[in-house]
């Protein structure tokens, strides 16, 4: 069945939900999901936006993906680039050409809004990685280790002044 890809709309976020979550479980990560329906929708309504989002839907009008993403800033280039936190499709639907339509849309989103590049994580045992692939990604972490802190780490650093 054929897929439009839309914006996200506030109607759609119980179902945009719990895709969310459906991709914590497939990514074994559902001890950090600690986030709702409502915070998602606060992110993504707001003035303006911190959270960008699309949906695929069918011609039925069951959704069956979506894409949330969100710029990010390079010093280097004093310019935005746009980071894809999520693309999910729904095992039923993949093969569809929803993913497709899904990235093409981001990617030209990314585009309008003068984005000189897009990027995002994914887990190396992520069947997807191929089909990134196909659409002309390629890994760029090419020497760069990734660091972070949670909410404990960041209040020692606090602590110890």
């Amino acid at each position: 069945m054929p897929v439009v890809v839309r914006a996200v709309a506030a109607p759609d976020l119980g179902y945009v939900w719990e895709m969310v979550r459906s991709l914590a479980a497939y990514e074994h990560m559902t001890d950090i999901l600690t986030g709702s329906a409502e915070r998602l929708a606060g992110l993504l309504f707001q003035d303006p936006p911190a959270l960008f989002g699309l949906v695929a839907e069918r011609s039925d009008g069951r959704l069956v993906g979506y894409a949330l993403y969100h710029f990010t800033y390079s010093s280097f280039r004093t310019n935005q680039r746009m980071w894809l936190e999520d693309l999910f499709v729904e095992e039923s639907a993949r093969g569809s050409g929803a993913g497709d339509q899904l990235f093409h849309a981001f990617v030209a989103d990314a585009l309008a809004r003068g984005c000189h590049r897009v990027d995002w994580h994914m887990l190396e045992s992520n069947p997807a990685r191929s089909f990134y692939e196909r659409q002309g990604a390629r890994r760029t972490d090419g020497g760069l280790l990734q660091y972070g802190m949670d909410a404990t780490a960041m209040q020692r650093v606090i602590e110890r002044g």
